[in-house]
């Protein structure tokens, strides 16, 4: 990063280049304006110190060449004569800063420091943004620690791929997403991908919803139904939470992996499909199979590839990148511009645990984008009342609303194990999540 100073005054330019060397900025120093605006531009690491009353172009004048060859590069003004109107004008100009002449030292110091991170955090946000805007795994599967590249790399390989692929990862991790990633980048994107969440379908109807059935079958089936399995004929099924399906579904479920032929509820003719299926679990299945909760056959014939989903708490360098990414989509929704997020936020985001993983990071985003302070549970929030600070009640009420969110993400958005988890009946939580305007679908996995 680097501090460019102008100033016609010799002496004053020597001074101030002293100054800042010792501070151990990295300065470059001229008397003529014409010359700093050569090397000015989108992807200039610097800011800008000048004066504001020289011959030819002043200080003004530049500010406005400078604004035009990229708004976002902090220009700092120094004048000897300096008044409110003058501040004003500075200020209205664009100017980051406005200092009178003669410029106390530490003053200075503090001013360029505070300048220069502002311009290191606009550059970092513009890579960012750039890179969620690059290639199509890149924008979809976000980061870039080692861990998000293998993964990465595996969606590339197994894509066009004709096998059955298990993931496995926590919560929130993003299991949907890859599984849509494996779809879209595979010959099969011109098929529908058919999602189904396994845990989240009543025994009585789970048996319909994947088969499909024939009109009599059951009391109600007044028309044929076209089930998930067949309606993915062509395209990829996804069948999240894998674990939680009926042992009684899955001996089924064997047979049309095996033979990938199904027979609808009620029906006698098989109908052959031409499907690839992607599973996911958040559980160790052979654990599961061992304890006699999941078919061991079921495992073996799912567990052709596996890839492993890793936590963010074992990503945390991807951090400023999916929260830059969830901020920008939420400012959109909001219909307001992405706030900056300083160093000490980020440097607080990265220490968090993250137990609901990139879900619960994306929920840390929108608080952010609504202005509640670094997002997380107990941070900075805007208070109301008086001396700003909320009245109890409503601390409290916020404080639930956090937890009860917070629960419902490590859950997925399963209400009686998050119930469970909270120590609450189900009429309860469902009172809860009404009071605070918290709908099941926004947790559920993506």
């Amino acid at each position: 990063m680097t501090v460019l100073l102008i100033d016609d005054d010799h002496e004053v330019l020597d001074a101030s280049r002293q100054t800042l060397e010792l501070e151990g900025f990295a300065v470059e120093a001229t008397t003529r304006p014409e010359d700093a605006l050569d090397r000015l531009g989108p992807s200039w690491p610097g800011v800008v110190v000048t004066d504001v009353r020289m011959p030819g172009m002043d200080g003004f004048a530049l500010l406005e060449r400078v604004r035009a060859a990229d708004p976002e590069v902090p220009v700092v003004l120094v004048t000897g004569h300096g008044d409110i109107a003058m501040a004003m004008r500075a200020v209205r100009g664009g100017a980051y800063d406005f200092i009178e002449k003669p410029a106390e030292p530490g003053h200075l110091v503090e001013v360029v420091r505070r300048a220069l991170e502002h311009r290191r955090l606009v550059l970092e946000n513009r890579s960012l943004r750039a890179q969620l805007a690059g290639g199509s795994l890149e924008a979809r599967i976000i980061g870039r620690s080692a861990a998000i590249e293998r993964l990465r790399a595996a969606v590339a390989g197994l894509a066009d791929a004709e096998v059955d692929v298990l993931l496995f990862g926590e919560t929130g991790t993003g299991k949907e997403l890859v599984a849509r990633s494996l779809h879209d980048a595979g010959q099969r994107r011109a098929g529908n991908f058919v999602a189904l969440n396994c845990g989240a379908l009543p025994d009585t109807i789970i048996e319909s919803e994947l088969f499909g059935h024939e009109p009599g079958a059951f009391t109600g089936a007044q028309g044929r139904r076209i089930g998930k399995l067949e309606h993915a004929d062509g395209g990829t099924l996804f069948l999240d939470e894998i674990e939680s399906m009926p042992m009684h579904l899955q001996v089924k479920l064997l047979r049309v992996l095996q033979e990938r032929v199904i027979e609808r509820v009620g029906g006698n003719r098989p109908i052959p499909l031409d499907l690839r299926v992607v599973a996911a679990t958040k559980v160790d299945l052979l654990r599961q199979a061992g304890e006699g909760k999941f078919r061991e056959d079921l495992y073996y014939r799912l567990n052709v590839v596996t890839v492993p989903l890793p936590p963010l708490r074992e990503r945390r360098e991807d951090v400023p990148l999916l929260l830059r990414h969830f901020l920008d989509a939420a400012a959109a929704r909001a219909r307001r511009p992405a706030p900056p997020v300083d160093a000490a936020a980020l440097a607080r985001l990265a220490a968090h645990g993250w137990p609901g993983n990139v879900r619960e990071l994306r929920n840390v985003a929108e608080r952010i984008a609504l202005g509640l302070g670094d997002g997380l549970a107990g941070g900075p929030v805007t208070g109301a009342g008086g001396g700003g600070i909320e009245p109890l009640a409503e601390q409290m009420d916020r404080i639930e609303k956090q937890l009860v969110e917070d629960a419902l993400a490590r859950c997925g958005g399963r209400v009686g194990e998050t119930a469970d988890k909270l120590g609450i009946t189900r009429k309860t939580l469902y009172l809860k999540m009404r009071h605070h305007g918290l709908q099941r679908g926004d947790f559920t996995e993506e």
